[in-house]
């Protein structure tokens, strides 16, 4: 939270100097919340990565929310290509799958930012790219000074080790193959029905539709993800009601969604749901803030949700399932060497009394020792 207090600050220095849409607060504070997970751990060469891509990405993606805007279909079918293609990369290592996580980090901002980050009436393109692309550099700067800092010195460890690669998966097409199926089909019905349904809401069903359909570990997990997001923003809602009826508004609501969303990235770890309800609560306020009858707009957005996890629960328990056993070897090293008969309890030989082959309860006896004397 002090990254994201730190960005969102700056941003709105940058808002304020510059005559930027306010919508850019909310993508630094999106992106810094995102990207801060990621790089904990980052050695040099990744943070560079981040460096290079999320600027990049950050640009194209506001490219890509001005097409959705004027051509819905069009933008719809290239986001879905590039949130499967994010995913499909994987099989090629793991720098490509870190490289496909850092991809997906603007597209989920564009989710919750889908206005530009410069008025209609602005300038063009070109420098409206330019101030996204500003505003993913700024994210990485605000993450890498407050972890470089609290690994200097905080009391805690730098970062936890990365596990020990396992046996690559020999399900075939591979789990990155068919969780980039899963993840298309999901996300481009969730575009379709949240036209349909929801009008120019359709970002909180494609949100959802994402969410439960990320880190398949097998049809039982996209299930949990989508009942856990749903329980998650009931419970935000009742939070938002309550929030409503004591009449927070202006810097105090601004004040209460950070505090929100700090409780929620606290309690993230122990279930999915802690963040979807902060999540929820948080949006709500914002949407108070701008003046928008927040409240009106909850059962919309429960209902949206509803539709986006039962998307993604079908397209996981129908589409080329991922075999839970299968999901944990998916992203891995293939050289890793195979157990020995000592690690493997299951290959120990049977008795040579119990063969049936002669020659091979001799070979299983091992060689054979003859008396002294």
């Amino acid at each position: 939270m002090t990254a994201v207090l730190i960005s969102w600050a700056t941003a709105l220095w940058l808002e304020s100097e510059a005559g930027l849409h306010t919508d850019v607060l909310v993508l630094a504070v999106a992106l810094t919340l995102t990207l801060y997970s990621t790089q904990r751990t980052a050695d040099t060469r990744r943070r560079l990565t981040a460096l290079l891509l999320i600027p990049v990405t950050a640009g194209a993606t506001e490219l890509l929310g001005r097409l959705i805007a004027m051509h819905y279909a069009a933008g719809a079918a290239l986001y879905t290509v590039g949130i499967s293609l994010a995913i499909w990369i994987r099989r090629y290592g793991p720098t490509a799958a870190k490289a496909g996580t850092l991809m997906t980090l603007p597209l989920v901002a564009l989710l919750v930012v889908p206005g530009p980050a410069l008025p209609p009436e602005a300038q063009g393109v070109l420098v409206n790219w330019a101030w996204s692309a500003l505003i993913g550099v700024l994210a990485c700067a605000c993450v890498w000074l407050v972890q470089g800092t609290a690994d200097r010195y905080g009391p805690w460890p730098a970062g936890a080790e990365e596990a020990a690669p396992r046996r690559a998966s020999r399900l075939h097409p591979r789990p990155s193959t068919r969780m980039a199926v899963q993840m298309a089909a999901a996300v481009a019905a969730a575009f379709a029905l949240g036209r349909l349904l929801f009008d120019h809401h359709w970002p909180w069903l494609v949100l959802t539709a994402y969410v439960a359909a990320s880190g398949n570990r097998g049809r039982t997990d996209v299930l949990r993800k989508g009942v856990e997001r749903f329980v998650g923003a009931s419970v935000g809602t009742l939070l938002a009601t309550g929030v409503a009826e004591a009449g927070v508004t202006g810097r105090a609501a601004v004040a209460l969604m950070f505090g929100v969303l700090a409780v929620a990235l606290w309690l993230r770890p122990l279930n999915y749901a802690y963040w979807a309800a902060g999540m929820t609560t948080a949006l709500s306020l914002l949407l108070g803030y701008f003046g928008q009858d927040a409240m009106s707009l909850l059962p919309t957005r429960l209902s949206a949700i509803a539709v986006g996890a039962a998307l993604s629960i079908a397209s996981a328990w129908w589409l080329l399932p991922v075999p839970k056993r299968r999901v944990i070897t998916a992203n891995t090293e293939p050289h890793t060497a195979p157990r020995t008969r000592a690690t493997a309890p299951a290959e120990t030989p049977r008795s040579p009394r119990r063969s049936a082959d002669p020659d091979a309860a001799r070979a299983a006896a091992g060689p054979e020792r003859r008396p002294r004397g």
